[in-house]
């Protein structure tokens, strides 16, 4: 029988040292190797990377043209055999040792299989879930955990979305580990230089997905909701949204505070981060604002 407990899900492109670097920090800090899997997607004109691959650990590939940040994800989780699913990126490191341990010792506290996990990626620390770390479970239960609609950002903060939700309602699923590092080297946290990966990508462009992505959250959160309280988790059903873009300030502050301040699933701290954030965004993106160091 397959060792494998933990699945790590990896979209790369034009980084074959960047994951090398990754793949030796697993090998120097996990405990048992012989639990991990390491899924990847590689597009097929990227052949600097098709050869990736350990002699420690169990590394699949998938080679096929390029797709959403959303449908790299899907297409590693549709491959993945473990308990756990962690999402990492090959601009990360590990920084604890046993942290596969933490990841199992997470997954059996919670006996129902339900949580949001993640580390401290000693740059947004609390405030985010830049790696977050989901039972099996839990992705089937939410079926898409990583909406396709995603281009290249906001995967984290959805999923962040959906379990605030839950707290909100009385089930307080979110357990960050602040004891397990898994350190992001972004550029914008000064620990890199911007590459022809970070570059390419537009860093708006998931906004408008996102704010018109509101119902498949909840949705989402309601179908986890159920299952809890000991409900029929209900058929799914593919939320169709309408994504659209503000063409004034106006329209923006309009949109922003019907779809955050007014959506009474989630708390007030909550709604006022996320308005203030987008709006913010929304300014920079329109050039009234410098750009936020962060994404």
């Amino acid at each position: 029988m397959s060792e494998i407990r933990i699945s790590l899900l990896l979209p790369t492109r034009g980084r074959p040292a960047l994951v090398e670097r990754l793949f030796r920090s697993i090998v120097a800090t996990a405990s048992h190797l012989t639990r991990i899997e390491m899924i990847m997607y590689v597009d097929d004109d990227d052949v600097g990377s098709h050869q990736l691959q350990s002699s420690h650990f169990r590394v699949k590939r998938t080679i096929g043209p390029g797709m959403t940040m959303g449908g790299y994800n899907s297409a590693c989780l549709a491959q993945a055999e473990g308990d756990v699913v962690m999402l990492v990126n090959d601009d990360m490191i590990f920084g604890t040792r046993g942290w596969d341990d933490q990841l199992l010792a997470l997954d059996a506290e919670y006996p129902d299989k339900i949580y949001l996990g993640y580390g401290n990626d000693l740059n947004k620390g609390r405030k985010l879930c830049t790696f977050p770390i989901l039972s099996r479970r839990t992705c089937d239960l939410l079926v898409e955990p990583y909406p396709m609609a995603y281009g290249g950002a906001f995967i984290d903060m959805h999923l962040f979305d959906i379990f605030k939700r839950l707290r909100y309602r009385g089930f307080d699923r979110i357990r960050y580990l602040d004891g397990l590092i898994v350190e992001h080297l972004h550029f914008r946290a000064g620990k890199a230089e911007p590459d022809e990966t970070y570059l390419r990508r537009n860093r708006f462009s998931d906004d408008a997905t996102f704010i018109a992505m509101k119902s498949v959250r909840s949705a989402g959160a309601q179908r986890l909701l159920n299952v809890l309280r000991g409900e029929a988790e209900g058929h799914y059903v593919r939320n169709i949204f309408e994504r659209n873009e503000p063409e004034s300030m106006m329209i923006a502050l309009r949109q922003m505070s019907s779809q955050f301040l007014a959506d009474k699933e989630l708390p007030v701290s909550w709604r006022l981060f996320l308005w203030y954030r987008f709006i913010g965004r929304y300014l920079a993106m329109r050039g009234f604002l410098r750009p936020f160091v962060q994404s």
